[in-house]
């Protein structure tokens, strides 16, 4: 769908999705990457309303996601879940009385569940010192670049998914650009000015590190035919630690992540118009060598058979 847009109002836009990694790239000035983990076809929609230096969206997706993302440069984002959710930023668990945020220019992961909404505010650093000087508060940015989590008192939290609601879908009492920018600036600056920063637990840095050290090892490894013992040996782990720190940092265990990770490695080279290679020799590349588990496991996580995947991408 074609963005709206009218004399001094705010650009509206509204995309729909088919495809996880589709869907990724819908959200305007985002650098995305996403994994399905959730089994079953694919719908996403991002209703988005664009002011000047400021970007207000609400996303729904219907299937459990591993999110990798980089907010534009010079900005913050701050995102809110439209009610209580099961996800995790950075691996920490996300409470009903939190919210997320962070920083331009620094990767992030998210794990979504199904059935997911979430509202994103991203601003321009610039704005949001400009409204804190205004209303003679002091800010300090640099210390949320260490806090994915902000904790906030949940009537304010309401207050503001509130405040997206209207502009996203019923315009916010006929004001123009300018002025809802600076209302989106003033409910930023409201929520960031009155968060407590909570702490990790004491285990998260390790079991962290263990995730960390297993992706990257992975990423080298694409095609390796690896079992959970052996992913122990190359990390230095038990299998306990392991199981554990997945758990709690991506709250899916180690084989799920390393076959839903494949799994969607191969989708998206499926869906490259220029990829030419045998579905076959593709799986394989990815360390799937039994051609017809593969075509299983492909269909049950997906929705669709590698076969439609390719003739869809045509």
């Amino acid at each position: 769908m074609q963005p709206t847009t009218e004399h001094n109002a705010p650009a509206r836009s509204t995309r729909e999705a088919q495809d996880a990694d589709e869907h990724a790239h819908n959200l305007t000035n985002w650098q995305q990457e996403y994994d399905q983990l959730g089994g079953g076809r694919f719908y996403g929609r991002i209703d988005e309303v664009a002011l000047d230096g400021c970007q207000l969206f609400k996303e729904h997706t219907n299937r459990s996601l591993r999110q990798q993302c980089n907010v534009w440069k010079d900005a913050l984002w701050l995102g809110i879940p439209a009610r209580a959710a099961d996800c995790r930023i950075n691996g920490l668990e996300v409470g009903s009385d939190q919210l997320m945020c962070r920083p331009g220019s620094r990767d992030f992961e998210l794990m979504t569940p199904d059935a997911f909404d979430i509202y994103g505010i991203v601003i321009k650093e610039e704005m949001l010192l400009r409204a804190a000087e205004r209303e003679e508060r002091t800010l300090d940015l640099h210390s949320l670049e260490h806090s994915p989590r902000l904790t906030v008192p949940q009537e304010q939290l309401d207050q503001v998914r509130g405040l997206l609601e209207q502009v996203l879908y019923r315009g916010t009492l006929g004001l123009d650009s300018e002025h809802q920018q600076q209302l989106a600036s003033q409910a930023l600056l409201e929520l960031v000015a009155n968060a407590a920063q909570p702490a990790a637990a004491p285990s998260y840095a390790h079991r962290r590190k263990v995730v960390e050290q297993v992706k990257a090892y992975l990423a080298e490894h694409p095609e390796a035919p690896l079992s959970i013992p052996e992913l122990c040996e190359r990390v230095h782990v038990s299998r306990r630690t392991l199981q554990y720190s997945f758990e709690s940092i991506l709250g899916i265990s180690p084989l799920q992540f390393l076959r839903s990770a494949r799994l969607n490695r191969v989708r998206r080279a499926l869906s490259d118009p220029q990829q030419t290679s045998p579905i076959a020799v593709v799986a394989a590349d990815s360390g799937f060598w039994h051609p017809g588990q593969f075509a299983r496991d492909y269909k049950a996580l997906f929705g669709e058979s590698p076969s439609e995947t390719v003739r869809r991408s045509r």
